[in-house]
């Protein structure tokens, strides 16, 4: 197969080696590290607790990393979403880590692997407090397999490439086995990197890696964490594209993105649909049209942003914003 790993050097790439299926287990869930909200735009400061006690032998807890945020329930076409404002983006970013941090922790424990999908742009730049203490000594990184919601059709040395943002920004920095990193393979076309991702997942499935959704019979990744552009697109699926009603592959392709550069592969919404947890990350007056649009309760099923289509059938799906993201909703609630 050839979907490349994670390297030393962004510049070498070997080829992808196929890891042995986890071991099962059945461990005690963490608490959730959110407190709930019950009404629409009724807004509370909330703090993140700390992290629960281990149960693995001999992990050291993380340290409580307190970060208030506004939490606000909201009612949307497409069910209820929990929104979470913080005053400044490095806020944002701590909360982020730990919450990263525990569902890992907490996957690890239940079935031996931690499935995490990434995207590009600022999402990864919210990642950088994974890579600091206590996170980098006390995450179990050899259970995670980290793979992308989508890819431009670039070599993974050329500056589009999400795979080198994330290598640069993050991978580089954390001791994950160079084998549980799933990169496209950026020598083939566009059509056929799509086509060899979803062969990947597809062997990862049936060997007990990634998990499938009993309600869906798609794949069921622990944690997506994603972005928006302003325009309201997620992954390389945007507004008004045909690619919004795929409803049976689980990797596709794209030769004509709107935004630069026009080839992409991209999961499709079936499969995003599917996860455990999504936490979209929002930040910026740039992007507080599109969240307006998505959760200011005016929404129309005819003209629905690609981001208004996440719907998770059997998961959590938590808003990380700012401020400035959600100034446009602020005239209507006090947040």
């Amino acid at each position: 197969m050839g979907t490349s790993a994670v390297s030393p050097s962004p510049a070498v790439f070997p080829s992808h080696r196929r890891p042995q299926a986890p071991p099962a287990g059945s461990f005690p869930a963490i608490p959730r590290p959110l407190a709930p909200v019950k009404t629409l735009f009724s807004a509370r400061r909330i703090a993140f607790a700390a992290a629960p006690n281990p149960v693995r032998s001999g992990w050291r807890p993380i340290s409580a990393m307190a970060s208030e945020a506004t939490s606000v329930e909201v009612d949307t076409a497409t069910g209820k979403k929990e929104l979470l404002v913080f005053e400044r983006e490095e806020e944002l970013a701590v909360s982020l880590a730990k919450y990263t941090a525990e569902l890992s922790e907490k996957f690890a424990q239940e079935r031996g692997a931690f499935t995490l999908v990434i995207s590009g742009g600022s999402l990864i730049k919210s990642l950088r407090k994974l890579v600091d203490s206590p996170y980098l000594e006390t995450v179990d990184w050899t259970k995670w397999h980290v793979f992308w919601v989508d890819e431009r059709v670039v070599p993974k040395d050329h500056a589009d490439s999400n795979y080198k943002l994330a290598y640069d920004v993050f991978l580089s920095k954390v001791p994950i086995p160079p084998g549980q990193v799933y990169a496209i393979n950026d020598s083939l076309s566009a059509e056929g990197a799509a086509d060899d991702y979803e062969t990947c997942l597809k062997h990862l499935v049936n060997t007990g890696v990634v998990a499938v959704s009993p309600a869906t019979g798609f794949p069921k990744f622990d944690l997506m964490l994603l972005g928006m552009g302003p325009d309201g697109h997620i992954a390389s699926l945007f507004p008004g594209h045909p690619l919004l009603n795929e409803n049976e592959r689980w990797i596709t392709f794209i030769e004509d993105s709107p935004k630069p550069p026009p080839e992409r592969i991209t999961f499709t919404f079936p499969v995003i649909n599917s996860s455990a947890y999504v936490a979209l990350v929002v930040t910026g007056s740039g992007k507080a049209g599109a969240v307006h649009k998505a959760l200011g309760g005016e929404q129309s099923s005819s003209d629905m942003l690609p981001v208004e289509m996440v719907s998770l059938k059997d998961g959590k799906f938590i808003w990380f914003t700012d401020k400035a993201a959600v100034s446009m909703l602020r005239e209507k609630a006090s947040l």
